[in-house]
Parts: structure tokens; C-alpha cells; sequence
């Protein structure tokens, strides 16, 4: 009997046992289902959280203030000053495209009569926009002087214009009010950015009620907080083609030589890019490590299949004593058993491909993430039934390939 003719009497066999078949296949199905779904969902996720950390760039270094030991005072003395940014551009010229620096300010909310939105205030310098990706719709963003002169004026989003403002209303040059707790602020707005969602301002409250940013003079939030001068922490943006990673290493050193004999504090750097990195490979892994938990089902389907196979051999007993007897050789039993234990793991597993696909799809809409289907993970899922279905159906294929024919045609 050749391969095709075993293919052909593993079918037959299904088909008459249709119920048994499928939950002989329910672990493989389960199995292969939840390893594609959570590769698919981590595929997923790990795509939107990865291109939301690009798009607030790629080339950008976070310069941050450390502690050297535990409960230390910060002082004005030990803030980097804005003489060593400014030393630092200069030494850095040909390599660093901006320097931004914020504040976070109050929140509160802008009404307008009936109509209201609600604002999360961030101090900005000028250079903001070249470090975030911040596109400007209409106007402009915040100036050097307006910094200088500590001006109330203020940068809003296109959905804050739209929450407030009539359709086609120009919102340039307009006051706005922003009432947070009994303080009342007043800012005139002179430029209007495009609003991204993303999983960096995803809120349990719901898109129509999630803050959005205002932008205003960085010195001016200062003012308000009574913060002193100096800094904590600032973002530099390489220029394009700049070495990303090189530039972190320079200004790590650079800082080094103002805070070599500081006891208390010292200046970190590290890149977008390899923080970049670093979330790719540790989301990845965490999907590696829940995929093999979830592979255990396999092993459960596995034992199922060779359970359902030695059942197989013990109610065909006689049919392999009659083909043994008309001179059918070991091999050839052998093979018809195997042949049709990978058949039941194929199926399975394709079924299982179809259920993951699904179930990956369905869970990435529900985080709001791009589905990402991995095909090497079809590839291993359709591998790894061929080979359940090998190892699981070879115990009880040898055992009827090893049935004494006497013995087997007496068997009742």
C-alpha cells in the first residue's frame, strides 16, 4: 500500500468517526490556536508601541539628572544650568538639530459657554516641535520671545478647536479661558497642532473626554510654579544621519566633567533607539515565554492523539491480523498508523491556524493595535502538528506493526 493509498484510508477512517476525530483534535486545536494568537497579538502590540516611540523620534537622547544615593536634596547649585545647554550646543553644534525642555504645567478645562474641552498645560521652549514630531496645522509655535516675555499664549490642538470653536471659525488671535480648580487663566492662541492618538494617550474614559495637550511659554509655567532656574531633565535631537548613539556617549561625558566631583547627583543619557530596541526585544520575549506556556496544550493533544491511536489499534486488530496475513509487512503497518495520526495533527493544526488568525485579529482590534500575522509562526504551528502527530502516533503504530497475525485473526 503507498502513501496515497494510506492518505486516502486515514480520511475514510475520519470520516466514519467524525466526533471522535474532532476531539481527538481539540488539544492540537487549542494548542496551535493560542500560540498563533498571542504571537499575532504580541506582533501587534509590540508594532503600535514601538511606532508610537518613533513618532516621538527616533534620533532623540533623554539627558536626565541621577541621584547617587538615596534621599538626596536637590539644590539650585546641583541643576544643569542654562549656560552648560548653551555650552553644550556650541560643543555639539554640527551634531545636535534641537534641545527641548518642558514643564508640565496645570489641567484643567477651556469652556465656552456650553461647550468645553479638557487641557493638560506643558511648558515649551522653541525647539519642541523638532523633537516630538509635533505637526502644526495652522499659526505657529512658541518663539524665543514669546519665552523671553513670558507671554500668555498658547498652542492647541486641532480637537480642542473643534470641541470649542464653530466649523470653519478661525481660533487664531481668540482668548481662551481654562478654568482649573478656582484659577482662571486666560491664553491667546497662536497656533493649532494636529492631535495623534496613540497608546502613549490612550484613556479608560473614552476619546471624546481624554485631555490634550496645550502648549505654552516654558518660563512662564516656571513662573507660575515658582520652579528654580536650572533643569532636570531635556531631550536632544540628533541631526539626521547623526549617530544616535555616539552623540549619547559625548554627552554623557560632557556632563561628566561638571559633575565628576558632585557626591550627589550625576547626568544619565540614553537614546529613543535603543530604549526602541530594548521594548522590541522584551516584548518579544514576554510572547516567547507565554507562547511556550500555552504550547503545553499540545503536549495534552499530543497524549490524546496516541490515547485515540492505541484505541485505533485494539479495535482494527483483526484487520491488520488479515493484511499481515495476505503479506503486508511491518513498515507498511507502521506507516498506515503514522500516516494516519499526522493526518488527525494536520487537520488540527490547520483548524488551529484558522481559530488563532481569529483570535489574534479580534484581540488586537480590542487593544486597538494593527493585527500582525507571523507567517513563521504558521510555518512552526504546521511543522510541530506533523511532528506531534509522528512521535505521538508512533508507539501505537509499532505496537501494530509488531501484532503476531495468529494472534490477531483469533482476536475478537
Amino acid at each position: 500500500m503507498n502513501l496515497l493509498e494510506n492518505i486516502s484510508l486515514a480520511i475514510a477512517g475520519l470520516r466514519a468517526g467524525k466526533m471522535r476525530a474532532l476531539l481527538t483534535m481539540l488539544g492540537i486545536i487549542i494548542g496551535i490556536g493560542a500560540v498563533i494568537g498571542i504571537v499575532t497579538i504580541g506582533g501587534a502590540l509590540t508594532g503600535t508601541i514601538t511606532g508610537s516611540m518613533q513618532t516621538l523620534g527616533v534620533g532623540n537622547i533623554i539627558v536626565s539628572m541621577q541621584s547617587r544615593k538615596d534621599n538626596v536634596y536637590l539644590s539650585r547649585e546641583d541643576k544643569i544650568s542654562d549656560k552648560m545647554l548653551a555650552v553644550m550646543r556650541q560643543r555639539f553644534e554640527g551634531e545636535i538639530e534641537a534641545i527641548s525642555i518642558t514643564e508640565n504645567g496645570d489641567s484643567g478645562v477651556v469652556r465656552d459657554g456650553r461647550r468645553e474641552a479638557k487641557v493638560s498645560t506643558v511648558g515649551a521652549n522653541s525647539d519642541y516641535p523638532a523633537a516630538n514630531n509635533l505637526t502644526l496645522q495652522q499659526g505657529r509655535f512658541i518663539s524665543v520671545v514669546d519665552n523671553a516675555k513670558q507671554k500668555k499664549v498658547a498652542v492647541v490642538s486641532d480637537k480642542l478647536v473643534g470641541d470649542i470653536f464653530a466649523k470653519n471659525e478661525n481660533p487664531l488671535g481668540r482668548e481662551i479661558k481654562v478654568y482649573s480648580g478656582s484659577a482662571i487663566k486666560t491664553y491667546v492662541i497662536i497656533g493649532v497642532y494636529k492631535y495623534e492618538r496613540s497608546l502613549m494617550n490612550v484613556s479608560v474614559m473614552g476619546e471624546g473626554d481624554t485631555p490634550t495637550d496645550m502648549y505654552v511659554p516654558l518660563d512662564l509655567v516656571r513662573k507660575e510654579r515658582n520652579i528654580w532656574p536650572g533643569y532636570t531633565y531635556f531631550t536632544v535631537t540628533a541631526k539626521q544621519g547623526g549617530d544616535a548613539k555616539k552623540l549619547t556617549q559625548d554627552i554623557i561625558d560632557f556632563f561628566d566633567r561638571y559633575y565628576h566631583n558632585n557626591v550627589n547627583y550625576t547626568v544619565s543619557a540614553f537614546s529613543m533607539e535603543s530604549m526602541i530596541a530594548q521594548m522590541s526585544t522584551i516584548m518579544n520575549t514576554v510572547s516567547i515565554a507565554i507562547s511556550v506556556i500555552a504550547a503545553i496544550s499540545l503536549l495534552v493533544g499530543g497524549i490524546g492523539v496516541m490515547n485515540i491511536m492505541l484505541v485505533s489499534v485494539t479495535e482494527r486488530t483483526r484487520e491488520i491480523g488479515t493484511r499481515k496475513a495476505l503479506g503486508a509487512r511491518n513498515g507498511a503497518i507502521r506507516l498506515q498508523f503514522i500516516v494516519e495520526s499526522v493526518i488527525i495533527c494536520l487537520i488540527g493544526g490547520v483548524i488551529g491556524i484558522v481559530f488563532g488568525i481569529i483570535l489574534g485579529n479580534v484581540g488586537a482590534a480590542l487593544l486597538g493595535a494593527r493585527a500582525a500575522l507571523s507567517m513563521p509562526a504558521v510555518a512552526i504551528a504546521v511543522v510541530f502538528s506533523s511532528a506531534i502527530g509522528i512521535f505521538f502516533g508512533y508507539y501505537p503504530a509499532n505496537k501494530a506493526a509488531r501484532l503476531d497475525p495468529i494472534e490477531a485473526l483469533r482476536y475478537e
